[in-house]
């Protein structure tokens, strides 16, 4: 075979071999986030259409306006229940148009609960009347705790597609809120609404949280970055009494995310 007639495939090998090379860059940047910022980057600029949940605090979705000031679910009652043999058995289906591969990183987060809780997520069924669907809706967001009936989780398969991902989404799911908003935030964290995108600010209020006696965590999973929501690169929030702290840069959950989790459901 004369060189000239290699030239082609050796063109589109060298080619491809580029892209390969590229793709991989790119992940191994995206992978070196925290969960705060994948879900920034991920739920940055949607445009939300008819039909769909209202976000708030970037990634929790709710039902109308008026429940932004309600008080926890969790006081009144949406917890998923406990068994007779002590396990919290939440039902879920993932949408058939996740590949193998995005399947796989789900079916990881899920099961991550089980060898630290009572938290079991198993497939559903026909006849539960409560469970969680996992599909690829406009972004990443979930309810806070049990809604009753259909409850989507939504990780979109360009940018929600994480292991810290999937806890997150899944813990707003069991009924935890983003670490920031704690009732005791003004304790820990300085907001600087000065440097919150117009619009955005919102989503530093607190909620009436149940803390169950665990201090505040700086390393929690559900902690936003400093520099969330920010329209001006400078910070909008800062720990307090020291703003040198280190703070939202968590890739999973954290022990007192785990500890918390436990309580809460009396694991």
């Amino acid at each position: 075979m004369c060189l000239r007639s290699l030239l082609p495939a050796l063109a589109l090998l060298l080619f491809s071999a580029c892209c390969w090379a590229d793709v991989e860059t790119a992940d191994d940047l995206v992978e070196d986030l925290s969960v705060s910022e994948l879900l920034e980057r991920a739920n940055s600029n949607l445009i939300r259409s008819e039909g769909e949940p209202i976000l708030v605090e970037g990634d929790i979705a709710i039902g109308s306006e008026d429940e932004r000031n309600a008080d926890p679910c969790t006081s009144q009652g949406c917890l998923w229940g406990k068994y007779t043999d002590g396990m919290v058995y939440v039902p879920y289906y993932i949408a058939s148009h996740f590949s193998d591969r995005e399947k796989a990183i789900i079916v990881r987060g899920l099961e991550s609960f089980s060898s630290f809780s009572c938290i079991r997520f198993r497939p559903s069924r026909s006849s539960d009347r409560d469970w969680l669907s996992i599909e690829s809706q406009n972004g990443c967001y979930s309810f806070v705790g049990r809604r009753g009936g259909k409850q989507v989780v939504s990780l979109a398969r360009q940018g929600c597609l994480y292991h810290g991902t999937v806890q997150h989404e899944l813990l707003h799911a069991l009924g935890f809120n983003h670490e920031q908003t704690r009732s005791d935030r003004d304790n820990h964290i300085r907001v600087l609404l000065q440097n919150v995108q117009s619009g955005m600010e919102h989503n530093f209020r607190k909620i009436a949280t149940l803390n169950q006696g665990t201090p505040y965590d700086y390393n929690s999973v559900m902690q936003y970055h400093k520099y969330a929501f920010s329209k001006n690169n400078q910070p909008t929030m800062l720990p307090i009494p020291d703003p040198n702290v280190s703070f939202g840069n968590a890739k999973e959950m954290s022990r007192i995310d785990i500890q918390r989790l436990t309580k809460l459901y009396k694991c």
